[in-house]
């Protein structure tokens, strides 16, 4: 039985879109983890500083919560083909949840809003037919705080918050072209990474039971409303940081302006998105959150094995993608 969190998931989706916003400004980067992911396994330094922030997120939250993680208890070779579809489906489709759901449909991408309603168009399918009938009704009394947990993550955000600020106020009198700023760059990928990851936790994102319930949609017993409030919270807000926010188009740290714009919406696209929600389907678990509890089960002392074949199968997807 899986109790609703609106509150918490909502504060959470807030918390979602600072730091993406923050590696807009600094690097002038979108906040895509599978895109991190897959580079990070190529050797690319930027992207394994946001990897290495996300599962340091993971050890501080082990830290606060301890052992008490859900999971589905998936046997070894469900584990590895959902971490080989998520990470063949995220490199065909150049995303996943965090790159095309938040960071795409802030900037009202077309290709992104495609690539969101087709992978949630396969997850949810996934989800019904593997999981429809293991889980049970929904818990009618909603629960509004922040969990135990909740104000310490949030306290814990003001931390990456500050120097992601300072970092901003430092270099933005700079109005000369210049070089990038390496170390300063690797600094913002690891606070953002951070931050994200304490938000994912915050949000239940993290949580596949969680995820599992809502993919199951309303016509549903089991059904949990939880994560329409962390959308509620985290699409609304990264849009309007986005349009009115986004500066000069300039990184604060110098490089490139990496930002996409326009593309096709072709069948690789259509194709690796809906791999990768039928990956995210079985295992109720995508990138950002993988990498999270990764870490929080290294501290907490969690069984994390099936975490290490998951991510070792996504790896796989990528290189194959």
């Amino acid at each position: 039985m899986s109790t609703p969190t609106p509150f918490r998931s909502f504060i959470g989706g807030l918390g979602l879109s600072f730091p993406v916003h923050a590696l807009l400004l600094l690097n002038g980067n979108v906040f895509g983890i599978s895109g991190f992911f897959h580079r990070a396994v190529q050797g690319n330094l930027e992207a394994l500083a946001g990897i290495s922030g996300l599962i340091a997120g993971g050890l501080v939250i082990g830290t606060l919560e301890g052992t008490d993680r859900t999971g589905l208890g998936l046997e070894m070779r469900q584990v590895l083909l959902s971490g080989f579809l998520v990470g063949l489906g995220t490199k065909l489709s150049n995303g996943c949840t965090s790159g095309h759901m938040i960071c795409g449909i802030s900037r009202l991408s077309k290709r992104s809003i495609a690539a969101t309603v087709t992978f949630f168009s396969t997850v949810a399918v996934t989800a019904r037919l593997l999981h429809g009938s293991m889980l049970g009704a929904s818990n009618a009394s909603w629960d509004w705080t922040l969990g135990p947990t909740g104000q310490n993550l949030i306290a814990l955000q003001s931390i990456p918050s500050i120097i992601s600020t300072l970092l901003y106020f430092y270099n933005s009198n700079d109005t000369a072209p210049k070089g990038p700023h390496i170390l300063a760059r690797r600094a913002t990928y690891f606070t953002t990474g951070f931050s994200f990851a304490l938000a994912l936790s915050l949000s239940n994102l993290t949580d596949p039971i969680k995820v599992l319930t809502f993919l199951l949609l309303p016509i549903h017993s089991a059904f949990d409303s939880s994560l329409a409030f962390l959308a509620l919270g985290a699409l609304p807000t990264s849009i309007i940081l986005y349009t009115f926010f986004r500066g000069t188009q300039r990184p604060i740290l110098g490089g490139s302006w990496a930002i996409p714009t326009g593309g096709e919406i072709d069948l690789k696209l259509l194709t690796g998105a809906g791999l990768f929600g039928a990956g995210w389907g079985i295992s109720g678990i995508c990138p950002g959150p993988g990498l999270v509890n990764f870490g929080r089960d290294i501290t907490s002392g969690s069984d994390f094995w099936p975490l290490v074949g998951w991510l070792s199968a996504v790896a796989v997807g990528g290189i194959l993608g």
